[in-house]
């Protein structure tokens, strides 16, 4: 970012790269936030460190409902505590706070579903193909390549649930943080406006979690199960899993179990879930597929 893209510095533009206009903060309030809507408010902020740290800082004073965007995140993170950093206005970045009134222990179940309503949307309105790498990653075809173009974190935070949404849109090749990143841009997309993107995002966010509630939390119930089989690209793998504390375990990716957890079939003929690790697609033939982290 150059200092003249920061308003009120070094020059009075607010932005400078006519290839990445601002998100129009009026109009996305008019049509996400209405009377009845899951959405009670939304601001789109310039820059700031982590939205998802923001909105945890302040969950115990906010509403059910609450959306920050950022123009750009200075200190954003994603799983396992990684950094990462986009040019502004390169990506849709932004976190929800949330507040179920289904049982705690189904709350696992929200990055899938939040995988599930971005991966549907973007689909949808840019016309791309996308696949969910498990547990949060959205993935696009570059060249004949799969790519990371997103990525879902979930922090309890006051009571609730803070959900942060990172989607690389415009980013260009000379700017991916890791080789095994993409975008919407670079996967050929047919819309790269952020405003429809983001109010598509948010629409099938409110719709998919409305179900998810109505069902009780129940993800089999509500089809937030299938749909995210049905979307995953970890499934029918082989995969390396590698475990908190070290431990790595290697097998065929076969299911989703109740939990919401990747069920490996292990080379001793063991079916064994994994809550959590960094999952690594392995090629038949070859060295190990990105991880695509960021």
């Amino acid at each position: 970012m150059t200092p003249t893209d920061r308003p009120g510095r070094n020059g009075p533009a607010p932005w400078s790269d006519l290839s990445r206009p601002p998100l129009h903060e009026s109009a996305l309030r008019r049509a996400l936030v209405r009377p009845g809507g899951l959405w009670t408010s939304l601001d789109v902020v310039q820059e700031t460190g982590s939205t998802n740290a923001d909105l945890a800082a302040r969950a115990p004073e906010l509403s059910e409902g609450t959306v920050l965007v950022a123009e750009e995140q200075l200190s954003g993170r994603g799983r396992l505590d990684r950094r990462w950093s986009a040019p502004a206005r390169s990506g849709i970045f932004f976190s929800v706070l949330l507040r179920p009134t289904a049982p705690v222990e189904k709350w696992g179940w929200l990055p899938l579903l939040t995988g599930v309503a971005v991966a549907s949307a973007v689909s949808r309105i840019a016309g791309v193909d996308t696949g969910l790498k498990w547990p949060n990653d959205l993935m696009v075809t570059v060249g004949d390549e799969e790519r990371k173009a997103g990525g879902i974190l979930a922090e309890l935070a006051g009571g609730g649930i803070v959900i942060g949404v990172g989607i690389n849109v415009t980013l260009r090749a000379d700017e991916l943080p890791v080789p095994t990143a993409g975008s919407l841009g670079l996967a050929q997309a047919a819309v790269t406006d952020r405003d429809p993107l983001l109010r598509a995002v948010l629409r099938s966010l409110e719709e998919w979690y409305g179900r998810w509630q109505e069902a009780g939390g129940d993800a089999a119930a509500s089809g937030v199960q299938a749909a995210y089989a049905a979307g995953c690209v970890t499934l029918g793998r082989a995969v390396r899993a590698e475990l908190p504390g070290g431990e790595a375990l290697t097998g065929e990716a076969v299911a989703l179990d109740a939990e919401g957890r990747l069920v490996l079939a292990t080379g001793d003929g063991v079916q064994r879930p994994v809550g959590a690790g960094d999952i690594v697609h392995l090629r038949p033939d070859g060295p190990p597929e990105g991880s695509g982290g960021e």
